[in-house]
Order: structure tokens, then C-alpha cells, then sequence
């Protein structure tokens, strides 16, 4: 046992490339480098805050895949389009309006929506295109949703895949309002609110009532949340969770979110975790227990018809 401790610890402080620059934040770094050493997979975690630009994270530049994390960008995108009078919400697509298709996207990750959403705009490239104009990089989406899921299962392909760092650089572009109107970016941040998918993942275990504006992703062996927390002293969180193979990986999301929650820029606050697990069950009285199997992923819907695919 003792021999597995140093180990864990030797994992910690020379897996990790370097720690946070701000040293205040170094024990939260510390923490979530830690939570991902000491449990089965491979994770990536990173966090911004969006006023101060201080960054913590975990293999943040380690590609991982986005899996339904990508509509993000597809609704950007396409609202984009939207902002630049090349679209409109009410216009019908497949006999339903683009309102409507973007709504079960983001809150139902309907994969039918996305692939006639990305259709429309002209493919797989042009949503690729809009975030090589936004100068993001580390971030690429190459395939539809049906060609992703018909090809052979890759959690390493380099395809269709994000850098937790890159993802922060999409979800702050969003927040920024400088590549999307005032009306679209708050009718973007209304849908991720809504977000169905995933309840145990980023919302698992933060209190009652914390906000949360996100999209989940998952894939066999793969597990993914992203996007915004938002604290009771207003300070707003740009985060991203990836994470692949390993027996409990939405309850590892889970408690990395919490510690980001209490802790980002207020040091010595929040649970002392260390690497533990905190079982994602319910928003209400957790306690801390040892690892456990994550359930089932969330059906998605294709159509109206339920999937065992990525959401």
C-alpha cells in the first residue's frame, strides 16, 4: 500500500507537464492530477476562468475524442450563419424548422438533427472551416454523426477530436460574444442549460441550484462533459472533461467538477477528495465511496428512436 501511495504521488508531480502558473491554484491542479492517476483511464480535465483568464489542467493538450461534444461547434456555426443573414431559424429543414433541430441537438443530442443541421451548412468542413476563421486550434470535426458511428471504433483517432485546452478555446470564443450575436449566444447558452443528457457527469455532484450550461459526449469506453459553471459570487468556469477506458468515468467527472467548483480561486475550500471517488448518484448527500462501475450510457435519440450511441 505504501509503495502504491508513492507511486500515486511520483504519477501526480511528473505525469503532469507542469503545474498551474498562479501558485494559488497548484492544489487544485494538484487535486485533479491526482484524481486521474488513481483511478482506472485516462483523463482530461482543464478549467478557465473567464474574467481572469487563470487556467488549471490535466493532460490539457492530450487529443481526446469529442464524440457529441462537436455540436457545440455545430451550432455555433450555424448560428453564425444565422447572425450573418445567411440563415434563418424558422427556415425549414427536412419538414422541421432549424430552431427545433438545434434545440433536440443540444438538450436530446438528436444525432439526425445534427447530421441535417451540418448538411445544410455544407458539411463536416464548413463547421471545420468556421473554427480555423476563429483561430482555434487542436480542435477539428471531419465526419458526420452517421459516418463517425459506421466506421470502425478509434478512441485514439486523431479525427473528430479536441484538446481539453482547445474545447476551453471554443467555449470561451462562445462567451466572448465575439463570433456570435447577443441573441444567439444567450439562445446557445439557454439550450446547453437544458442539456439532458448526463446528469452524472459535471452536475453529479454540485450543489443544489448551481447553474450549469453543457454538453456531454459518449462513446464505448468514452465519456465526456463540457462547458460552463457558473459560482455564487458570479464568477463564470469554462470547463472540459475527457475521458477514456477505465470502469467509472462519469463519477471521476464528477468529483473533478466539484473541486473545480469550490475551489477555483479560493484555496483550502472544498471536500478533501484527493483521489477518491465520490459516486455521482444524486445531487442531494453524497458520500465519499469507493470506486464504482459508471451505469449504462444515456440512450440518444436518432430520429425519435432511442440509441445506444454518443450523447
Amino acid at each position: 500500500m505504501r509503495f502504491a501511495g508513492l507511486l500515486a504521488w511520483f504519477l501526480v508531480f511528473f505525469a503532469q507537464p507542469a503545474l498551474a502558473e498562479v501558485p494559488a491554484l497548484q492544489p487544485l491542479e494538484q487535486r485533479l492530477a491526482m484524481l486521474a492517476t488513481e483511478n482506472p483511464g485516462e483523463y482530461g480535465f482543464a478549467a478557465l476562468d473567464l474574467e481572469t483568464g487563470e487556467v488549471v489542467s490535466f493532460n490539457g493538450d492530450q487529443p481526446f475524442p469529442m464524440a457529441s461534444t462537436m455540436k457545440i461547434a455545430v451550432a455555433a456555426a450555424y448560428l453564425a450563419e444565422v447572425d450573418a443573414g445567411r440563415r434563418r431559424l424558422d427556415e425549414t429543414i427536412a419538414g422541421a424548422t432549424a430552431s427545433t433541430l438545434l434545440d433536440v441537438m443540444i438538450t436530446r443530442s438528436d444525432n439526425r438533427a445534427t447530421d441535417l443541421l451540418l448538411a445544410s451548412l455544407g458539411g463536416p468542413a464548413t463547421v471545420d472551416g468556421w473554427l480555423r476563421a476563429h483561430q482555434l486550434r487542436g480542435i477539428r470535426v471531419d465526419r458526420t454523426i452517421a459516418q463517425l458511428l459506421g466506421d470502425r471504433r478509434d478512441l485514439r483517432d486523431i479525427r473528430d477530436s479536441s484538446t481539453p485546452a482547445a474545447m476551453l478555446g471554443l467555449l470561451r470564443l462562445i462567451d466572448s460574444g465575439d463570433a456570435l450575436s447577443p441573441a444567439s449566444r444567450a439562445l446557445l447558452l439557454d439550450m446547453m442549460r437544458r442539456c439532458a443528457t448526463g446528469s452524472n457527469r459535471i452536475r453529479g455532484l454540485l450543489p443544489p441550484g448551481a447553474r450549469v450550461e453543457h454538453k456531454t459526449g459518449t462513446l464505448s469506453g468514452y465519456t465526456g462533459d463540457v462547458g460552463f459553471l457558473t459560482r455564487p459570487d458570479g464568477r463564470r468556469i469554462a470547463v472540459a472533461f475527457f475521458a477514456r477506458g477505465g470502469t467509472n468515468r462519469p463519477a471521476v467527472i464528477s468529483t473533478a467538477a466539484r473541486a473545480i467548483y469550490d475551489m477555483f480561486g479560493t484555496p483550502g475550500l472544498g471536500a478533501q477528495l484527493g483521489g477518491r471517488v465520490v459516486q455521482a448518484t444524486s445531487n442531494q448527500g453524497a458520500g465519499i465511496v469507493a470506486p464504482q462501475s459508471a451505469p449504462a450510457s444515456s440512450p440518444c435519440m436518432l430520429g425519435g428512436r432511442a440509441v445506444q450511441a454518443q450523447c
